[in-house]
């Protein structure tokens, strides 16, 4: 009898994308069953990977455009996606305004600007679609979103009446929020932000504090972030009528949650949940007899909203079992064992520099699940 995999890897960061990872999986399984009916699903969870997942799973495409970078007076050409039903978008703020597009010395969250993530939003609305998704994990903004509403029409003044210059430093400089030349095409668009984090917009667990240093900022800096911010929240309070500052989930992306809940009346939903539904994930498992995911690296974290775990919670829900593999095994994952996992494996072959292993993820990858196929073999 024929056997029934369903493939569903994140990414393994700097390694391989979330195909390559469905790709190497399948060379491994077909060296052992070589007539296996195998599904492919590259997963995500929001962040890295998102469009590109969504895009392949859906029969869509990717559509080219030219923004603003995270310093918006420099240009990038990037991507979004059109599902295959032609009425939905994914976009990745990372592809506009990601903390990769910006070399580490040259961070600086008091200019860094969400002005592009904007761009990349009206650009799917020009494309007519009646929902878009918003992956906004692995920013280098700390702006609160307010590049993103400037871009879309809002005006975000200063005591002048003159429009904030970009980056989380100008906002302490804002005065008045004025919506009436927002693009009016929000209010009929279905917004989706996919994102796991939980953070508030303020505070020692706010965006600035927990996620402000990685993006550049000093002590110093991420004390004025964090003011800013409050201030921000305060005006948009005042001028919108919306109390953000301490939604869950307001902090991700240096703040960009929170500009998206107060300008575009987005709604949050968790990332993997979000891509699971979209690729029709419980559909194939209920079909499948065997089930494979896996990421980088898997620890007691990966519980926390991670692919990995979504697909082994809709596989649990259907009985079947599930084989994961990661780059690193860290501590306390056999925490996932309770939450659908059946078996995780590490694939190194042998202890080596992160270079190479980052650069023999694929064959390291096809020959451990090839291993764990030929087990599932004896015992079918």
């Amino acid at each position: 009898m024929t056997k029934k995999f369903v493939l569903a890897p994140d990414s393994f960061k700097e390694s391989m994308t979330a195909k390559a990872a469905c790709q190497a999986m399948e060379e491994g399984i077909l060296r052992v069953f070589p007539t296996a009916e195998i599904m492919q699903v590259p997963m995500a969870d929001g962040g890295e990977g998102t469009v590109d997942a969504l895009v392949a799973a859906t029969g869509g495409k990717k559509i080219p455009v030219t923004v603003a970078g995270p310093f918006p007076e420099k240009t990038i050409t990037t991507y979004y996606g059109l599902l295959g039903d032609g009425k939905t978008a994914v976009i990745e703020m990372a592809k506009a305004n990601g903390i990769e597009l910006v070399a580490k010395k040259e961070r600086d969250p008091l200019k860094t600007s969400t002005y592009g993530t904007g761009e990349l939003i009206k650009a799917a609305l020009d494309q007519g679609v009646e929902t878009i998704i918003i992956g906004i994990g692995g920013s280098v903004t700390n702006d609160g979103g307010a590049g993103m509403a400037q871009a879309l029409g809002a005006q975000l003044l200063d005591h002048e009446g003159s429009e904030l210059p970009a980056g989380g430093g100008a906002l302490a400089q804002l005065a008045e929020i004025n919506l009436d030349t927002l693009d009016s095409r929000l209010e009929k668009t279905e917004i989706l932000i996919a994102s796991d984090v939980t953070n508030p917009l303020t505070g020692p667990e706010g965006a600035s504090y927990v996620f402000g240093p990685q993006k550049g900022a000093t002590a110093e800096m991420v004390r004025q972030l964090d003011q800013n911010l409050k201030h921000y929240a305060a005006i948009i309070e005042r001028d919108l009528g919306i109390s953000i500052a301490d939604v869950s989930g307001a902090g991700a992306a240096g703040g960009l949650g929170a500009g998206l809940l107060a300008f575009t009346q987005a709604k949050m939903r968790s990332g993997v949940e979000t891509v699971i539904e979209h690729t029709k994930l419980a559909e194939k498992i209920a079909q499948a007899d065997y089930v494979f995911t896996g990421e980088g690296g898997m620890d007691f974290q990966t519980q926390f909203g991670k692919a990995p775990y979504g697909v082994a919670k809709v596989a649990q829900h259907y009985h079947k079992p599930v084989f994961a593999c990661a780059g690193y095994i860290g501590e306390n994952v056999e925490v996932l064992y309770d939450e659908g996992m059946t078996a995780i494996f590490g694939i190194l072959a042998q202890a080596s520099a992160l270079d190479e292993a980052l650069a023999t993820g694929v064959e390291n990858l096809t020959r451990t699940t090839e291993n764990i196929a030929r087990v599932l073999k004896v015992n079918s």
